[in-house]
């Protein structure tokens, strides 16, 4: 009876392994790998800070003939915030008109996060802080006197008023499954310009900025992957060191190396850079579009997502 039961156990292993061994398992012809191996994106919702304090490109300069000239502490505070009273210089201010505070951009350091950015910006547009909403009180002097209804940021003389305008909601997505290998299509795509705050390194929550728009048919509530391909490390004057690196144990009789075009040549298997497959490195929903740009906030993060990172039109369902 145990030998029996020993006979069917050992039959029965045998059975599995033949049937999960990854070298004999063939996937029906014309089918994606399954999802089940797949890691799951659980998508949050933007919130109102989200979606107010997100910032934007714009290739149109703002008109900025209404601004910040101060507060009701000036010139001892010159930065104000939620329930302040700030002075507001310009035309057109009625009581009880709403104005988002905005503030132009520039970068001290002008540190370009990869080759071209500079570049890319002046062609793409100027940057802006969304900086709060503000609500006239009073029209009777010179100046009108409004109150900060919402702040993202310290509200500072110089600031921008611009009319308010209400953001679309988005509604809230389930979760879903992630193709980190997804092969490139013909999709909608562009290139992650910067960060918010001119941040280089991003992860979930943080807000980014695409050079395509309403033009390219872009629309709020829209998903963009974001994807890296191996040359990206390659031009980087710090990543690229490692592709000089030793990368084979010391008893492999040939030791392979990195295109040989590029770094002295060994005599192993030549690996070519251009010849590894692309990585998805996160997910991206649309918060804000204007006609040639679009902001971003970072939903799903395998790795950080960095500034120069391609991005195209994900079918998320």
């Amino acid at each position: 009876m145990k030998k029996t039961g020993l006979l069917v156990l050992l039959l029965a292993t045998a059975a599995w392994a033949q049937t999960t061994d990854p070298a004999t398992f063939q996937a029906p012809e014309g089918t994606t790998p399954t999802t089940n191996s797949f890691p799951i994106e659980r998508i949050p919702t933007p919130t109102y800070a989200d979606l107010y304090c997100a910032g934007f490109i714009s290739k149109h300069i703002l008109p900025d003939s209404n601004y910040i000239i101060g507060g009701i502490h000036t010139p001892t505070t010159t930065h104000f915030t939620r329930g302040d009273m700030v002075y507001l210089r310009g035309a057109g201010f009625t009581n009880g008109a709403e104005y988002e505070i905005v503030r132009a951009l520039r970068d001290m350091d002008e540190y370009e996060m990869f080759p071209g950015q500079q570049k890319l910006l002046k062609q793409t547009g100027q940057p802006y802080a969304e900086i709060g909403r503000v609500k006239v009180i009073d029209t009777r002097s010179k100046a009108a006197i409004a109150q900060i209804e919402y702040a993202c940021d310290g509200v500072n003389p110089g600031d921008t008023a611009i009319p308010f305008a209400e953001k679309q909601v988005l509604p809230f997505h389930g979760p879903v499954r992630f193709d980190r290998n997804l092969p490139a299509g013909t999709k909608v795509s562009g290139r992650i310009i910067m960060g918010k705050d001119f941040d280089s390194q991003m992860g979930t929550g943080h807000k980014l900025y695409i050079n395509v728009g309403s033009n390219q048919g872009v629309k709020i509530g829209d998903y963009f992957r974001a994807v890296r391909g191996y040359d990206a490390d390659l031009k980087d004057p710090v990543d690229s060191l490692s592709f000089r690196a030793a990368m084979a144990e010391d008893t492999q009789k040939k030791m392979p190396s990195f295109d040989p075009q590029l770094f002295e040549k060994e005599n192993g298997p030549v690996i070519h850079v251009r010849d590894l497959p692309r990585r998805a490195v996160g997910e991206i929903v649309i918060i804000g579009v204007t006609d040639s740009t679009a902001t971003g906030m970072i939903v799903f993060a395998m790795e950080d997502v960095h500034a120069g990172d391609s991005v195209e039109l994900d079918q998320v369902n």
